[in-house]
Parts: structure tokens; sequence; C-alpha cells
């Protein structure tokens, strides 16, 4: 089992940053590609960017590109979110997510995070 916790959620201004962490335990994800996703209220969970086990492949959704980035540590058992330019509309429960398929269809990851909350103010 892979174990997948969250952090760096918060309260931020419109056009600011946050940086979110996923911390992985349990079984190694070196070998994993990693992921995040968010969920606004009354809405369907989205696909927000995902990486691939050596970094070198990076996936995001149009609705983050330029302001997203998606990273990974060498140890490959942690993965940032680095969003910058934030907008009201980013506002959501940000989830981590892990499975061992980098092309895995969306939504399908084997291993979910709890979600952490990231609000921006207008």
């Amino acid at each position: 089992q892979v174990q997948l916790v969250e952090s760096g959620g918060g309260l931020v201004q419109d056009g600011g940053s946050l940086r979110l962490s996923c911390a992985a335990s349990g079984r190694p994800v070196s070998s994993y590609a990693m992921g995040w996703y968010r969920q606004a209220p009354g809405k369907e969970r989205e696909f927000v960017a995902r990486i691939s086990w050596g970094g070198g492949t990076k996936l995001y959704a149009d609705s983050v590109k330029g302001r997203f980035s998606i990273s990974r540590t060498s140890a490959k058992n942690t993965v940032y979110l680095e969003m910058n330019s934030l907008k009201s509309e980013d506002t959501a429960v940000y989830y981590c997510a892990a499975d061992p398929e980098l092309y895995r269809a969306y939504d399908t990851e084997a291993y979910w995070g709890q979600g952490t909350q990231v609000t921006v103010s207008s």
C-alpha cells in the first residue's frame, strides 16, 4: 500500500502563489507516476498535472498551463505543485495521486491522498 499526505494548502489572494506538497510512504513510489487533481464545490474532480517517475514527462490541464508547475524530489517520494497567478476559479480541494502507469486514464489512479484545501480570495 501507498499512503499519500498532502500539505501546503491555505488561503491566498487573487494573483498569489502557493506550493503544495505530497509525501508518499509505505511502498516505494520511485517508479510511479504522481499527479494532482482538484475538486471545486459542486463540481467533479478534475485533472491538474501529472509527472513521470523520472520527472522527464509532465502533463498539465489547459486551465493551469503556464501558471502551475509539477516537480518531484530526486528520491521521488515527494511531489510538489507550484501554483502561481492564482485565480478564484482555482479554489478547490487538491488531491495527490500515484500510479505505476504514466498514461493511465485520468482519475483512475490506484492511490489517493485525503486532499488539502486551497482558497483564492478575489
